[in-house]
């Protein structure tokens, strides 16, 4: 027979179990945080040309080893499995794949047939390429268990030039989720596109919001624009975009609001405003050294 148990050892022993069920989620939630931004750091890899005159040292995987990270966007090259490979070996922990496709255009050399080379990128956003690709993806997926996402580059701007309504686009979310339904589906959001209206119907299919400031004199306002963002899409884990380079200056981000950013991602971590970080990119780390050295160095001493 169970010896009986007086009130005063009922209450102890729950406030005891209370406690101790207190103490272990409150240790489970430290252990999840974050400790360092390079756990939650991104680097955008590959071989693009976009304004600079020669191409990069840094190839797929390199710029994000250079960082001092270990999460890849794979961007700039076609999805395959001999570049997981290559990932793979170098170390990198978690790889998300480009499916609007960036690819080069080349310009023949004017006496020598066949000797030209990619003088630039064209952008293919249509739904069914990016349908197409996402497949590719999730096939590999399975093979590569670290590549865990699809990415859709500047995604407002193609909804827009070309027309997509919620209904067209939500072909490119199944795709992503046919082969492999863990696989995460996101998406590039600017500040300047901050409008509901121009979401209305899609914010469901992202799992992942990449949110980005298109023009460097804007990075004072990103307070407002992650809150925004936060508002336009609830839930929705937000990548914040790290640029090196501005593309509307067409020269390096200048370094007081590129340090103004980084304290920004510092501290929205930490709070949790937002998931992590992304870089552009491994291919101008060479292209500007200053803004580049000064991210890293960032990253290391936090």
């Amino acid at each position: 027979m169970s010896a009986l148990i007086t009130r005063r050892d009922f209450f102890r022993n729950t406030v005891a179990s209370s406690t101790a069920a207190t103490l272990l989620a409150t240790a489970n939630a430290v252990a999840a945080r974050p400790r360092k931004l390079a756990d939650v750091g991104w680097c955008w890899d590959g071989q693009g040309m976009n304004g600079q005159w020669r191409f990069s040292i840094f190839g797929a995987g390199e710029g994000t080893k250079w960082f001092g990270l270990r999460r890849t966007c794979f961007m700039f090259h076609p999805n395959t499995a001999m570049a997981m490979e290559k990932l793979r070996d170098m170390g990198i922990k978690e790889v998300v794949c480009d499916i609007s496709k960036w690819e080069y255009q080349k310009v023949e050399h004017p006496d020598y047939k066949g000797l030209g080379a990619p003088m630039r990128m064209n952008h293919d956003g249509r739904i069914e390429r990016k349908c197409r690709e996402a497949e590719i993806v999730g096939r590999l997926s399975l093979q590569y268990p670290f590549l865990t996402g699809a990415f859709d580059d500047d995604l407002y701007g193609k909804i827009k030039a070309e027309h997509t309504k919620p209904n067209d686009y939500a072909a490119v979310h199944r795709a992503v989720k046919s082969v492999n339904p863990k696989l995460n589906h996101w998406g590039v959001v600017y500040a300047h596109e901050l409008k509901k209206d121009n979401w209305a119907g899609f914010t469901d299919f992202l799992d992942v919001v990449s949110f980005w400031v298109w023009k460097s004199k804007d990075l004072v306002n990103l307070d407002r624009y992650v809150a925004e963002c936060r508002a336009l899409f609830p839930g929705k884990p937000i990548n914040l975009g790290c640029y090196l380079r501005d593309f509307t200056l067409l020269d390096a981000v200048p370094m007081n609001l590129l340090k103004h950013q980084w304290k920004f991602v510092a501290r929205s971590v930490a709070d949790g405003a937002i998931q992590g970080f992304s870089i552009i990119s491994g291919k101008l780390i060479d292209m500007h050294p200053e803004q580049a050295t000064w991210v890293r160095d960032f990253i290391k001493a936090d």
